[in-house]
């Protein structure tokens, strides 16, 4: 008795969550690598505690990992579950056989063996396609029709939101357990449909649609004023027998130009279609069409086929030539624009956004496209032509990009500020906090492990070491291994020319003395006498405020910073150091975002300062591209689970 209760009390000391990396165990530390299970179709909510509780009652579990996204965290809907082999090495063999389709959250869950070679499933062996399956029928039916043919590697039915699509796969491990089916199962009643098993095959590989050869009812269209219905027939009679006619008309009973013409054969509308497409029907009539009538969503499909591929080639056309220009003066029209830019080669089109695009005359939107006729010549384009001040503005020119394009660049940058977000700065410090106390290029001193350095006080250095009150003899010890001599007239924050000016002044002044200054430090190597070393010191920080003076004399000539009613223009963002530009930027952009999305007016206004400060300037001029950018930068924060979609908030409210 005592063996028998060993396995579950090594399961029970098992964590519900174990952060394995990968799924399936080292085989050094199990018997066979067929102790790893792969759990699909797991409901979003699943977590590793839940399937511990379940999978542990058959066996040890070793580990237990719900994948989920990278970004957002979500589950992609499947885990990894390893059994310890060492403990029990049958113990996979039960899960599969006793919690295949178990409902977990109220979803079935499909089990199968993990392997880590995909070369076998991809192989299509033992792969079969079944199909005409009655709405009744789920994974586990499909699977109890199918087991006693051989050992089944996956089963599943294909379904859209919770409704079998009335076909499925069955993946045997052997193709001689997938002929067996075949042969048995084809063609036989499936609770009172008859269905077809056959071969999975790809898409490449399946033959020709039989609609496409075989059909009856022909559409024709173009068809002139003057042809009636019996006309029309008395036309395709020529080809076979007639079954139906048609031609469409409105409500005042005239002819809307096409119609349908059924025959009883197919061999009939064959030879129609053949002899009458392209049929000339006089002067001012477009030839008559005829083909292989549709049903509505294929001739969507195949609408959507061809404007996909028309729009490919029309990237692939333009790749690397065309050109995105913004920040525009309301002035530049389409020959302003192709003027500016015809030095940097040929340019097949140029043109300038409006408001209504059909009206040139209408309100400029701040931004155009230029077209080149070869990537040389775009490229040299957007080096020279960049930042150029164009009727007193100064432009953005990069390459144009596609709308996905650009959304996964926003969505990139946003991961990447969450990531940094999550990690922090150091120990004890709030995120961000580091580079607000240091802004960048500012030097940071780090003291050594153990305090300061101890060593003779010089005059001017970054650190002083603190000694008793009254105490006028040297400092204890010598200079420290790797600490760099400080002149003794070195002034910190001042170039090192005016250092050496500020020398000059300090030997030329230590022949006399102020009275009523307190000293700054004893003489090296020795004590402070009592006028020997206060007139020397004071001389040489006289000698260098004088330099320190002179060069902030051109900082009190930089323009005031505008006020909160005064537009921000280049000039004044230029005035300003360059960790503060961004910060001056995102004090004018904040209220704006704040109008429009109140409550992540911060969240969005980050992610806005992660531009250009060109193109914030122009947000902040064009209230059009600032709505346009915080849309965008919504549907990212949406995409990435920090906003609700739309259609549950609106189900929530």
């Amino acid at each position: 008795m005592a063996s028998a209760a060993a396995p579950p009390a090594a399961a029970a000391a098992v964590p519900a969550t174990v952060p394995t990396p990968t799924p399936p165990a080292p085989a050094a530390a199990q018997s066979s690598a067929s102790a790893s299970l792969y759990v699909g179709d797991l409901e979003r909510d699943v977590t590793e505690a839940q399937l511990y509780e379940l999978f542990s009652q058959v066996g040890p579990v070793a580990s237990i990992r719900v994948c989920r996204d990278a970004v957002t965290r979500r589950s992609l809907g499947y885990a990894y579950v390893n059994y310890n082999s060492g403990l029990d090495e049958h113990a996979a063999d039960r899960a599969l056989e006793t919690l295949n389709y178990t409902q977990i959250n109220g979803k079935p869950i499909r089990i199968m063996w993990s392997h880590r070679d995909p070369a076998h499933r991809k192989s299509g062996v033992g792969n079969l396609f079944v199909k005409n399956l009655d709405e009744t029928i789920d994974n586990k039916a499909l699977h109890d029709t199918f087991n006693r043919f051989g050992n089944i590697l996956s089963c599943k039915v294909a379904t859209e939101i919770g409704k079998s699509k009335g076909y499925g796969f069955v993946h045997f491990e052997t193709e001689e357990a997938a002929t067996k089916a075949v042969e048995a199962v084809n063609g036989m009643l499936l609770n009172g449909k008859k269905v077809f098993v056959g071969p999975f095959l790809k898409k490449g590989e399946r033959p020709a649609d039989e609609k496409e050869s075989r059909f009856t009812n022909v559409f024709v269209k173009n068809l002139a004023e003057d042809i009636d219905e019996k006309s029309l027939r008395t036309m395709f009679e020529e080809h076979g027998t007639i079954t139906n006619l048609v031609i469409m008309c409105d409500e005042n009973g005239k002819s809307k130009g096409f119609g349908f013409v059924n025959f009883e054969e197919a061999s009939s509308a064959a030879s129609a279609v053949q002899a009458l497409n392209g049929r000339e029907q006089g002067a001012g009539v477009k030839p008559m069409f005829c083909g292989r009538a549709q049903k509505k969503a294929e001739r969507e499909a195949i609408l959507r086929a061809q404007f996909e591929q028309r729009r490919m080639e029309r990237i692939e056309q333009y790749q690397n030539v065309n050109l995105y220009v913004k920040n525009l003066d309301d002035s530049v029209d389409d020959d302003k624009l192709r003027e500016e830019f015809s030095p940097f080669g040929t340019i097949t089109s140029a043109k300038v956004q409006r408001v209504d695009t059909k009206d040139e005359k209408s309100a400029s939107k701040g931004f155009g496209f230029v077209c080149f006729t070869s990537p040389e010549e775009a490229t040299k384009a957007v080096t020279e032509m960049n930042n150029k001040m164009v009727c007193g503005k100064p432009i953005y020119v990069a390459l144009a990009q596609r709308k996905e394009v650009r959304r996964a660049q926003l969505e990139q940058q946003y991961a990447q500020r969450m990531m940094m977000a999550r990690s922090g700065g150091p120990a004890g410090m709030p995120p961000g906090a580091a580079a607000a106390m240091y802004p960048p290029g500012t030097p940071v001193f780090y003291a050594p492990h153990g305090g300061m350095p101890t060593g003779p006080h010089r005059p001017g250095m970054v650190y002083q070491a603190m000694m008793p009150r009254g105490y006028r003899g040297p400092m204890p010890g010598g200079p420290r291994p790797g600490y760099q001599q400080v002149p003794s007239n070195y002034v910190q924050g001042v170039p090192p020319a005016q250092n050496r000016q500020g020398g000059r002044q300090n030997r030329q002044g230590r022949q006399g003395g102020q009275a009523g200054q307190m000293p700054t430090g004893g003489q090296k190597g020795g004590p402070a006498g009592a006028g020997g070393s206060r007139p020397r010191a004071q001389k040489a920080q006289a000698g260098a405020n004088a330099p320190q003076a002179k060069a902030a004399a051109p900082v009190a000539a930089a323009p005031a910073p505008p006020t909160a009613d005064q537009p921000l223009t280049t000039a004044h963002l230029a005035a300003a150091q360059p960790e503060m530009q961004k910060q001056i930027l995102g004090e004018r952009l904040f209220p704006l975002v704040h109008r429009l999305q109140p409550e992540m007016a911060g969240k969005i206004t980050g992610m806005l300062l992660e531009m250009d400060n060109t193109e914030l300037l122009n947000l902040l001029e064009s209230p059009d591209s600032l709505s346009s950018k915080v849309d965008e930068a919504m549907a990212v924060l949406r995409q990435h689970g920090v906003l609700p979609e739309e259609g549950a908030e609106a189900a929530a409210q």
